[in-house]
């Protein structure tokens, strides 16, 4: 992704000299209190724009300028070969030559060389060599050093040192403050607080699981994250049905809690779906509280109570639990609450 960053980096650097720039590297330096225009340089300014420094800017297609203080809008783009300090707007992209301070909203693309300071919101990427409190985009944020907010993202965020990431499918970084929320994956060398199916921590842990449950469930399961929280992730089959073969897949969230030196509690919630792969369904969905102690540094054995919702329809869940605390049935639907257990054994990696 660092190659992928610096070549848009580049790309619209590049672009914007050539088609706006060009003769405005060797002009004195000008203030403006407005700056209007259409693209450059059919503006107020006209052909010195780029030796400009403006409190407002505004571009029906694209502007050029040296630095901006306060409000910059542009249909299509804006360059600013220096900094900028405010809000800057435009349809699709700013680029920003040195740093910004305030907010960078863009239709497309922002992309700051050194430091982004204050907001970046596009449709599409953010880019930036430090960020400050918040980088939204559509698809992708990318902070090559530090990450002093939070990064969200409809994809992927990428950082160095961040403070919390928020991303559809993952985040990246090195050292992570806060929380990393992924839809799919996280990946750091530090991060305590992942919420993911699965997360890469250089200083977590990793393990491979066998479990299993009141209603004979046998799960194979891949735990992965921080210090703190991971991830579950798991296939199984069920062996307490007589008369079909169910397959299981399950997910979940969990936490360690230290209590000792080879003692702790891992609570987690999770959600286990049994299917033959034909009509009907079954959901369960537990809060696990198990005690777990450390035989080895790489096995560690667990068991402890389960409260479970159970919800499920054409029979699937029938004979896999006979005492409820509470259950409705509504013709071949089912919903019931009881109380069971999980146990197994950890192989950590």
């Amino acid at each position: 992704m660092n190659k992928y960053s610096n070549i848009i980096n580049s790309a619209f650097a590049v672009c914007f000299f050539l088609l706006f720039s060009i003769s405005s590297f060797a002009q004195e330096s000008h203030t403006s209190v407005a700056h209007v225009g259409l693209i450059y340089p059919v503006s107020t300014n006209g052909k010195n724009a780029g030796s400009y420094t403006n409190a407002f800017s505004l571009h029906a297609i694209a502007g050029l300028s040296k630095a901006e203080t306060g409000v910059a809008i542009s249909g299509v783009s804006l360059l600013i070969k220096d900094s900028a300090k405010g809000v800057l707007v435009s349809g699709v992209a700013n680029v920003v030559l040195n740093s910004a301070q305030g907010v960078q909203v863009a239709g497309f693309t922002n992309v700051i060389r050194h430091d982004a300071q204050g907001v970046q919101v596009a449709g599409f990427l953010n880019v930036s060599e430090n960020s400050g409190a918040a980088q939204i985009a559509g698809f992708s944020n990318i902070t090559h050093k530090s990450a002093n907010g939070i990064q969200v993202s409809g994809f992927l965020n990428k950082a160095g040192n961040v403070n919390s990431q928020v991303a559809g499918f993952m985040n990246i970084a090195k050292n992570v403050k806060g929380i990393q929320l992924a839809g799919l994956i996280n990946v750091a060398d530090s991060s305590d607080y992942p919420i993911g199916l699965l997360n890469f921590v250089k200083n977590g842990e990793k393990s491979i699981s066998l479990t299993i449950d009141e209603t004979s469930t046998l799960l194979a399961s891949f735990r992965s994250g921080g210090r703190v929280l991971y991830g579950i992730l798991g296939i199984g089959y069920n062996l307490k049905s007589d008369n079909k073969s169910l397959y299981g897949l399950e997910a979940g969230l969990g936490a360690h809690i230290p209590v000792s030196g080879k003692f702790r509690i891992n609570a987690e919630i999770a959600n286990l779906t049994l299917s033959d792969f034909k009509r009907g369904d079954y959901f369960k969905n537990s809060l696990r509280i198990q005690p777990a102690f450390k035989l080895t540094s790489q096995l560690e054995i667990f068991g402890g109570p389960s409260l479970n919702y159970v919800n499920y329809s054409k029979g699937k869940g029938d004979g896999l639990m006979d005492h409820y605390l509470w259950k409705k049935v509504r013709g071949e639907d089912f919903q019931g609450l009881y109380l069971g257990f999980n146990a197994g054994v950890h192989f950590i990696l």
